[in-house]
């Protein structure tokens, strides 16, 4: 869709990440979390610097897990958890990016600029005791659709329309069973193709294009949900992956 719109407003050189996020991640690469979410507390908040230090000044909600312990403690992390590290320099939190997305962990992301960039933006600082326990719940956003509802659509054991919004490429692995498939990106052409009395549970390979179509449809008067999950489709059969 955005690159749609970005042709029509005539850019010519426009190319399309299919894979996503989750592609990026998957080969490597770090990605930077916003102030916003730490602020707002929506994200398991680590610092991997020692503890003495930590004591000295740390970021408000952060958990202390010094580098040399984390990857015992990362058991402990919830794998549906938004993990933000910072530490001492981006040689540290680069080492505990790799220990984290070793053991599984896909949704991890590093403060830019660590301490320092915290305080640049403004963030303040706490001292005295630190925390050292794992603790995280998922705040659902507004519009969304828990993994478990989600699957009871799937199985049909509550009413509404599966939506999947992922591009042609993506859905030749396979589509949940029942799902009806627009690319986000001829969402607004279609979209009345798509029923206005039932609940409309929108799906795509990991969270946001889903999200960005319900708000799209939603504007339109539509009824919807979106998950905010992986999903994941091989041979013809697509499972949640919280």
């Amino acid at each position: 869709m955005v690159a749609g719109l970005a042709r029509k407003s005539g850019y010519r050189k426009v190319r399309v990440m299919v894979a996503g996020e989750p592609g990026w991640v998957r080969a490597g690469h770090a990605t930077y979390a916003g102030h916003d979410i730490i602020r707002d507390h929506e994200a398991l908040l680590i610092d991997l610097r020692d503890r003495a230090v930590d004591r000295a000044g740390r970021i408000p909600g952060s958990v202390s897990v010094p580098l040399a312990f984390l990857e015992a403690a990362a058991a402990e992390i919830p794998a549906r958890a938004p993990v933000v590290l910072y530490g001492a320099d981006d040689g540290q939190t680069l080492q505990g990016l790799k220990i984290l997305r070793r053991k599984g962990l896909g949704k991890v992301s590093l403060l830019e600029g660590n301490l320092a960039g915290w305080l640049r933006a403004g963030g303040t600082l706490v001292r005295g005791p630190v925390l050292t326990t794992i603790a995280w719940r998922k705040k659902p956003a507004a519009g969304e659709v828990s993994p478990a509802d989600f699957r009871n659509v799937v199985a049909g054991r509550s009413d509404g329309l599966l939506l999947d919004v992922r591009t042609d490429e993506e859905t030749a692995a396979g589509l949940l069973p029942g799902a009806r498939h627009i690319p986000l990106e001829y969402l607004v052409a279609r979209m009345d193709e798509l029923p206005r009395n039932t609940t409309i549970f929108i799906y795509c390979a990991n969270g946001p294009r889903a999200e960005m179509a319900s708000r799209l449809l939603a504007g339109h008067g539509f009824t919807c949900r979106y998950l905010d999950a992986s999903i994941r489709c091989a041979g013809g059969r697509c499972e949640v992956k919280e």
